[in-house]
């Protein structure tokens, strides 16, 4: 089973002589980080969409075979919250076509406080070809019915499996044939970090969940001290060990 770990962005200044050596510049930071990882999550996009030109040189600093998935725009996500998807969901896949072959898939991450609404979902997944694969991450409990569990996978959409503090807050379901995560918090020593028996509880899940050739894009977004990387990596060996 593909497992590709990675992080939720690679732009921390704070990673300078954690992850990153004081003498790399900034501005090689992404080929630097390319050369551990097989994946990032880019969570800038959900903050402003850059131009296709971007995209485009994004995927020229990175090696063959790297994945960036994309952050959906909160303008999709928070300010229209589903609403009238058609506009944002063109102008962000025109935008991420620069990544060609590099495009990973997309990350709709919902507000805390947006209710479940399965017509609104639909819709929104229906603006996607069915080359763009699409995680979801509600974090709202309404959103844990079979109505919602019918609607993405009908549409071949993953529930995005989410972590804080070594649990899961979202249920276990595979809805796609491929699985996306995202650690948010760990329980370990020092904090944030995720100890090891819990990253191997994840491994076993990810393992029993889907089969060999199944590919599962797992990100970790505790960047704090550099807990990120660290755990990203060991998550990797895990995975790779099993």
């Amino acid at each position: 089973m593909p497992v590709l770990a990675g992080t939720s962005g690679w732009q921390y200044r704070h990673w300078r002589g954690v992850f990153y050596p004081p003498d790399v510049p900034q501005r090689l930071w992404l080929e630097y980080y390319a050369g551990r990882f097989a994946t990032v999550e880019n969570n800038g996009t959900f903050y402003r969409l850059p131009a296709r030109e971007t995209f485009s040189e994004w995927h020229a600093r990175t090696p063959d075979g790297f994945v960036m998935a994309v952050k959906a725009s909160r303008y999709l996500s928070h300010v229209r919250r589903l609403r009238e998807p058609a506009e944002p969901v063109r102008r962000m896949l025109e935008a991420a076509s620069g990544l060609a072959g590099t495009l990973g898939p997309v990350l709709i991450q919902l507000p805390p406080g947006l209710a479940a609404d399965p017509a609104l979902l639909d819709e929104c997944l229906r603006q996607f070809p069915a080359r763009v694969r699409v995680a979801v991450e509600p974090r709202h409990e309404s959103w844990w019915t079979d109505g919602i569990r019918a609607v993405l996978t009908a549409r071949g959409a993953a529930l995005c499996w989410a972590d804080r503090g070594g649990t899961p807050v979202t249920p276990l379901w595979r809805t796609a044939d491929w699985g996306y995560l995202r650690f948010h918090e760990g329980g370990g020593d020092p904090w944030p970090r995720y100890a090891t028996a819990e990253l191997r509880a994840w491994a076993d899940r990810v393992a029993a969940a889907w089969p060999r050739d199944a590919t599962v894009y797992a990100y970790f977004n505790n960047d704090q001290e550099g807990a990120a990387v660290q755990d990203a990596a060991a998550f990797a060996d895990l995975t790779r060990s099993r």
